[in-house]
């Protein structure tokens, strides 16, 4: 619908943008076309691109690019590696959601994302999968320790999430070894949609074991990181000097490294024929013939009086 009036070109592939955007309301959408339309007006381009759209997605989704943020090269490193530790676990866990893009441009308050795409809608999960999740979560503070020999504070939304998720398989879902049990009365106001308190109903002893448990869930998925990145140093490496040069790699470029090929050059579209005109955007909307004035045919003048 909002891509009805816009050119795009063949190679947007509208089911991957639907799988990137869930929960998009008809405005969100229209936003998306008109950014990635502005993108390409920019760039000269008379047709949408697919990468147009990819700038748009990351720009609507974490913000614009921090270009004024100047980052050493120290951090540049430590933020490839990190976010290498994240697509390569993703890569090699089984189980885990697709890997869609890895990039370590500055937007928002990261430095850095490696986004997943599922294959379809999930309404409900498995242990497996949440466990995968876990790991990939730990696959950069992992890659961390092992490749810089040292942690930085970039791995504190990871951490965060996983206890989290562990802390819910335990006290909500009943994923561990105290069974089948919830722990935890929650108070929620529905016009917040948040929690507003909780009620302890279990026994101090109770707590240990969930502290023990929680503990133990985010441990091992944390070893099964390390483990999957010992087995595959070679590989990060690999992935984390293409972050550096590339700066962003996509799922293609990413089995390819895995599989040990070499990346392609990336082609950069070429411009239009007609030179745009300096101080001004190119328009993408469809060209109109000219207006002629009434009672005369295309091309005719008027007689001189």
């Amino acid at each position: 619908v909002h891509t009805r009036k816009v050119p795009i070109s063949e190679d947007v592939d509208l089911s991957v943008l639907a799988r990137g955007t869930p929960g998009f309301s008809g405005a969100d959408l229209a936003n998306l076309v008109n950014e990635a339309a502005l993108w390409a007006a920019r760039q000269s381009r008379k047709m949408v691109l697919m990468v147009d759209f990819e700038m748009s997605k990351d720009k609507v989704l974490m913000g614009v690019e921090r270009k004024s943020m100047i980052l050493s090269e120290e951090e540049k490193r430590n933020t490839a590696y990190h976010e290498g530790g994240h697509a390569l676990v993703a890569a090699m866990t089984p189980g885990a959601d697709p890997i869609h893009k890895v990039t370590i441009i500055p937007r928002g308050m990261a430095l850095g994302m490696t986004m997943q795409l599922p294959i379809d809608d999930k309404h409900t999960y498995t242990k497996d999968f949440l466990e995968a999740q876990l790991s990939v979560l730990m696959g950069g503070r992992a890659a961390e320790e092992i490749f810089l020999g040292k942690v930085t504070t970039g791995a504190g939304n990871d951490i965060e999430r996983a206890t989290d998720i562990a802390r819910q398989m335990v006290c909500d879902w009943g994923m561990s070894e105290m069974g089948p049990l919830s722990f935890g009365k929650k108070e929620e106001a529905i016009f917040l949609g948040r929690e507003i308190a909780q009620h302890r109903d279990y026994s101090e002893e109770t707590a240990i074991r969930i502290d023990h448990e929680v503990k133990k869930i985010v441990t091992a998925a944390y070893t099964n990181a390390r483990t999957t990145l010992d087995t595959n140093r070679d590989t990060l490496e690999r992935i984390a000097q293409a972050l550096l040069v590339r700066e962003v790699l996509d799922a293609t470029e990413l089995n390819l490294i895995i599989e040990g090929k070499p990346l392609p050059e990336k082609v950069r579209p070429t411009p239009p024929s007609a030179p745009a005109v300096p101080g001004k955007e190119p328009s993408l909307a469809p060209r109109r013939e000219p207006q002629t004035a009434p009672g005369f045919a295309k091309g005719e003048k008027p007689a001189p009086a």
